[in-house]
């Protein structure tokens, strides 16, 4: 199959973005750099494992699983079925995180999945350390792999443990920041979503019946274990700042959204009305 056939096969499964899969698949399963592939892009590109590669993407399982890999701000993620993929989105969440922390923050990442928020945190943040949580032991070996390929495995340690029970938290002690991407889908929004999702691991899209689930644990229970002047920092749907604001303020908390570059909100900023926290220029 050419790059062309290629191209135009995945563009019949309906996949949009055809050209770049096309060339990413390729170049992963027959060996060869963006250059070699558009000087070769009228051979035929024959191999077994590309052949099963292309059967599966035609058939909506995500190109991130298929490759196995998946960037992520400056950093690079072995991603698996265990594991929600990383997106641009959740970018922002990181990008915040690293200009609003304060010098040598002690981090608490909930539902912590891949890894990538607090790893690709603690890769721009050098001063700062990490603990990251979730509810599966596969999901937290994945993470723990990806700690190591990054080179913060030193400086993130991991926990399974459920969130939605903090218990867990007492001898952890406090913590300057606690950032998180939990899952906030509406249960019945679940089966509409695009086919790609539904090989995502439900855990970490399911928000229950109102999405927001986790947001009220989050909120109303991990406060205690903030230091003063602690924030948290939480992706949010982009109909959910009203309801995560509501929460906030429930709590005692200000709460100022950002967007993403989307234009859609997308991170909510908590912070304590009564203290201050220090901000790293």
């Amino acid at each position: 199959m050419t790059y062309n056939e290629l191209c135009v096969g995945l563009a019949e499964a309906g996949i949009e973005n055809n050209r770049e899969e096309a060339a990413m698949l390729i170049c992963r399963f027959c060996g060869l750099s963006r250059v070699e592939l558009f000087k070769r892009s009228t051979e035929d590109f024959e191999s077994e494992e590309l052949s099963e590669a292309i059967v599966k993407r035609i058939s909506r399982y995500p190109l991130q699983y298929i490759l196995g890999v998946w960037d992520f701000c400056h950093e690079s993620y072995r991603v698996t079925e265990n594991t929600l993929i990383p997106r641009q989105d959740t970018e922002r969440l990181v990008e915040l995180a690293v200009q609003k922390l304060p010098r040598d923050a002690r981090i608490l990442d909930l539902c912590t999945g891949s890894g990538c928020v607090a790893i690709s945190t603690l890769a721009a943040r050098p001063d700062c350390r990490a603990v990251g949580v979730d509810l599966f032991e596969d999901t937290v070996a994945v993470a723990r792999e990806n700690a190591e390929e990054n080179g913060v495995g030193e400086r993130l340690g991991l926990l399974c443990a459920d969130v939605t029970q903090p218990a867990f938290m007492e001898p952890l002690g406090k913590f300057d920041a606690i950032l998180s991407n939990p899952p906030y889908v509406r249960t019945d929004m679940l089966a509409g979503l695009e086919e790609e999702l539904s090989y995502e691991p439900r855990a970490a899209l399911d928000g229950g019946e109102d999405g927001l689930v986790f947001y009220r644990h989050i909120i109303g229970e991990y406060g205690a274990y903030l230091n003063h002047g602690g924030v948290m920092l939480l992706e949010i749907g982009y109909d959910q700042a009203s309801d995560v604001c509501g929460l906030a303020e429930e709590h005692g908390y200000g709460c100022e959204i950002f967007q993403d570059y989307g234009g859609c909100d997308r991170v909510a900023y908590l912070y304590r009305t009564q203290e201050s926290s220090h901000i790293v220029e």
